[in-house]
């Protein structure tokens, strides 16, 4: 079978930096401690691509159109199909007073958005931050391979999907004609990530499910459980 833009498909997958076979990003949990580049944070397993909505790099959203589910293959892309050339305009030096006036302690390797930017700290010295708005991996060429687990048909699963995309897969779901219902019970944990990517996933559902015109959307609220040290400084 071939995909178009606006599928969904789960894959699973890996990918090298071509230049020196090193793991750089995978879905496989094993392999990502076996390359001592384990996440704590990350979700392993199938990971949802919507295909045209710029999610992956273009070579991958091309080269998956023409896979078949269940089927396993591996592409080389040069830099102009994977993160793009290397710009050294993006290299900038800032003043650490810029970063300490957002309450950023920055460190190298940090990630951080910057007016709307994302870019990596790569050096902090002498009251000077040097950041570069470059992609990781910009300028290199990657070795991906890939597997077509499943492709998403019902809009209640592409919502589902788009949910635990972002860490908010809801407890439910339902759509009935051009109304979606959604679902957070009391155990979905309702903290600033959870109303971030909760409004992520809520504009992301109106750009992908064009017969989607309301959503409503129930949240429950549990009362927090007294602790031994809520109850001793009660006392």
């Amino acid at each position: 079978m071939s995909f178009k833009d606006e599928d969904f498909v789960e894959v699973e997958y890996s990918a090298w930096n071509a230049s020196d076979n090193r793991l750089v990003s995978t879905t496989d949990e094993k392999k990502a401690k076996e390359a001592d580049i384990y996440d704590d944070n990350a979700a392993y397993g199938p990971t949802l691509i919507v295909l045209g909505a710029g999610g992956t790099i273009g070579g991958l959203d091309r080269e998956l159109r023409g896979m078949s589910i269940g089927e396993t293959k591996r592409f080389t892309f040069t830099p102009a199909d994977a993160f793009g050339d290397r710009h050294d305009d993006l290299v900038k030096v800032m003043p650490l007073s810029a970063f300490r006036a957002r309450e950023i302690e920055p460190y190298v390797g940090m990630h951080v958005n910057i007016d709307g930017t994302s870019v990596t700290v790569k050096s902090v010295n002498s009251g000077r931050v040097v950041v570069d708005g470059n992609h990781p991996y910009a300028g290199r060429s990657i070795i991906y391979e890939v597997k077509i687990v499943k492709n998403i048909t019902s809009e209640n699963e592409k919502i589902e999907a788009l949910g635990k995309a972002y860490g908010v897969k809801p407890t439910s779901t339902a759509v009935k004609g051009d109304t979606a219902e959604v679902s957070f019970d009391g155990n979905v944990k309702k903290d600033s990530d959870y109303f971030i990517n909760k409004a992520r996933m809520l504009a992301l559902v109106f750009s992908n499910l064009k017969g989607v015109e309301k959503v409503l959307v129930h949240e429950e609220y549990l009362r927090p459980k007294e602790t031994e040290h809520n109850r001793e400084s009660a006392d």
